[in-house]
């Protein structure tokens, strides 16, 4: 038996017969059905290429990235008055206080008032300038710059009240001076009101008396700053209520709330 088709053919071909193709057209056709008697062996058909498998690739997912979101003015005010609430640096008013008096109004304020420290009622009600005082600014304020008590913040040089009302002492407005500065870093303010010779001198670390600072424009940190009377003092001598006046129209020009 001859071992396959091709053999045949190559048989076939020394004969001569595959130079005529109408012959090995009927050459193959006969063995094909020689291979199909089982005279000869069937040509193998062609072994089948392997599909292409591709190699598994694992892929990696990218690391999650946790992004948290910034914390508001508002809360960080909070959570800086909770920090005030907790100091005891000045070991006198800690022991006095009734509690510590933080500040209160827009955190995002352009404008910001400084006192000097709280009263007794603010020690009480736990908010600064509340008393006779605090009454006269909102109506500088309200009735004055036709603005609202909501619109800015206030806020003292202390954050305790000194016993007996006294003014505080250097080394006290130094222990309290970061969470001041603290404060005006969270509002970041256009402008600054300082309300008496105390806030005046301690906020811009200068010897000068109110009455040589107000009257000006003066700068802190690219802060514009006016500085007045206290309302206290107003209460006092209802005289220099006119200088007052004087200071917030100048304060409202550069603010741009009156020609």
């Amino acid at each position: 038996m001859y071992q396959g088709v091709s053999d045949y053919l190559a048989i076939m071909q020394l004969s001569g017969l595959s130079e005529l193709p109408r012959a090995e057209r009927v050459v193959k056709k006969k063995i094909t059905a020689a291979a199909a008697a089982g005279i000869i062996a069937a040509e193998p058909e062609p072994a089948a290429e392997p599909a292409f498998v591709s190699d598994p690739v694992s892929v990696i997912p990218p690391p999650s990235v946790s992004v948290t979101p910034p914390v508001s003015a508002d809360k960080r005010l909070q959570l800086l008055a909770a920090e005030v609430a907790q100091c005891r640096k000045c070991s006198e008013l800690a022991a006095a206080r009734c509690q510590t008096v933080f500040g209160t109004g827009n955190p995002a304020a352009e404008l910001v008032f400084i006192g000097e420290a709280p009263g007794a009622d603010e020690d009480k009600q736990g908010e600064p300038f509340v008393g006779r005082a605090g009454q006269l600014l909102t109506d500088i304020i309200v009735k004055g710059m036709n603005l609202r008590r909501e619109d800015v913040y206030i806020c003292n040089i202390l954050r305790c009240r000194p016993p007996g009302n006294r003014n505080p002492l250097p080394e006290e407005a130094a222990a309290c001076r970061p969470f001041l500065d603290a404060t005006l870093d969270i509002i970041k303010p256009k402008f600054i009101c300082c309300l008496g010779a105390v806030a005046a001198q301690n906020l811009l670390q200068s010897e000068q008396t109110i009455g040589r600072m107000r009257g000006n424009v003066l700068n802190y940190q690219d802060i514009k700053v006016v500085c007045t009377y206290h309302p206290a003092y107003l209460l006092r001598n209802p005289a220099a209520k006119k200088d007052t006046w004087n200071d917030i129209q100048l304060l409202m020009r550069e603010m741009r709330l009156l020609d």
